[in-house]
């Protein structure tokens, strides 16, 4: 069903395409159109009105369900299942699958049963469209949303809506499996492993390291000897996403220069031995490990955005978007000459987050 500017013509009557001499191709002759029941009966349509919206109302329902489940069966919970399968996987499983289910077959019988139902021949055109034919297709959308009689079945348009709208409660509870357990209890984030008297060990071999053996120049990646765990140093042993997570907060780098090339802030004084100065591997802008270390000027260098580094001068900020210098982890030495820490950092270490200054 063509005019002669390629806009789809139907007759009112019966909705068979009606084909004008200025066609490229005859009628091929199509049956009379055949009504659904939702067409020609007004009770049959109410009644289609109120089966669809009753999925879109089971879909919400089970949403809702799925968010319950997610608090009230801890993964691991193992009563009686399906093919063993624990409480927590099943619920999860069921209503979110269900939810969506619903939510699919709802919006398959909308189509079947309530949009327009009618057959339709357009014309192909060039790829490049006139502005006339891009303002019919437009036009086009607009007549199909009125056809679909969204706008006037505000049953079926509102408890899709809402279903669709109530199907963001489990993504977003979901959210929080992005950190496990209480990771996202910032107050962690301003604390690590490090505690006084605790060595100072190379971040792959686990050894302690001597203040005798470090030159000046040498810059050394380390780690907490808590990291490292044994019979003898008596640390327990972390697994997991705890153990991941110490062990990023935990990074450090070990560097030794003149000891009259280093700037002390102020009350930090004692926190270097004979030169040899620590502070946290985690750059202070988006939390990218620093090593790259110029030993003739001190400056290290972030290679993720290229913040740049004074180790001489507190660890400053000379150049790029950091805004803190990196956080300075006090040392000693222990009566074995092994380098220890005096305490934890002082301030969070890492880069900034927005509860910051409650810390």
């Amino acid at each position: 069903m063509s005019n002669d500017d390629h806009t789809p013509v139907t007759t009112h009557d019966s909705q068979v395409p009606v084909h004008h001499e200025a066609d490229p191709i005859a009628d091929p002759g199509l049956p009379p159109h055949t009504w659904r029941p939702t067409d020609v009966d007004p009770k049959a349509e109410k009644r289609a009105e109120r089966q669809i919206a009753a999925m879109f109302i089971a879909a919400m329902i089970s949403a809702v369900l799925f968010v319950v489940a997610y608090f009230s069966f801890e993964v691991g919970d193992n009563w009686d299942t399906f093919a063993g399968m624990g409480a927590s996987t099943v619920s999860l499983g069921v209503t979110l699958g269900l939810s969506l289910l619903l939510i699919g077959v709802g919006i398959i019988h909308l189509a079947r049963k309530l949009m327009a139902d009618a057959e339709m021949v357009e014309m192909r055109h060039p790829a490049a469209s006139p502005q006339e034919d891009r303002d019919a297709t437009i036009q086009a959308l607009n007549d199909g949303l009125d056809e679909a009689g969204i706008g006037r079945r505000p049953l079926v348009r509102n408890t899709m809506l809402g279903a669709v709208g109530v199907l963001g409660l489990p993504v977003v509870v979901l959210l929080r499996d992005l950190a496990p357990g209480d990771a996202l209890d910032t107050s962690k984030l301003a604390h690590t492993i490090w505690e006084p008297q605790m060595r100072l060990v190379r971040d792959v071999t686990g050894t302690p390291i001597l203040a005798s053996e470090i030159e000046v120049g040498d810059l050394v990646n380390a780690a907490p000897e808590a990291m490292f765990p044994t019979e003898e140093n008596g640390y327990p042993e972390l697994e997991g996403a705890e153990e991941q997570a110490e062990k990023a907060k935990g990074a450090i780098i070990i560097v030794r220069m003149d000891p009259d090339e280093i700037i002390p802030t102020k009350g930090r004084e004692k926190w270097t031995v004979d030169g040899i100065i620590c502070y946290s591997k985690i750059c202070t802008h988006v939390g990218c490990p620093i090593s790259l270390y110029e030993r003739t000027t001190h400056h290290v260098l972030c290679p993720c955005h290229q913040s740049t580094f004074d180790l001489a001068d507190s660890a400053k900020v000379i150049f790029g978007p950091a805004a803190r210098p990196l956080p300075q982890l006090p040392l000693a030495v222990d009566e074995e000459g092994y380098l220890v820490a005096q305490s934890d950092f002082d301030e969070p270490i890492g880069a900034s987050y927005w509860e910051r200054e409650k810390q």
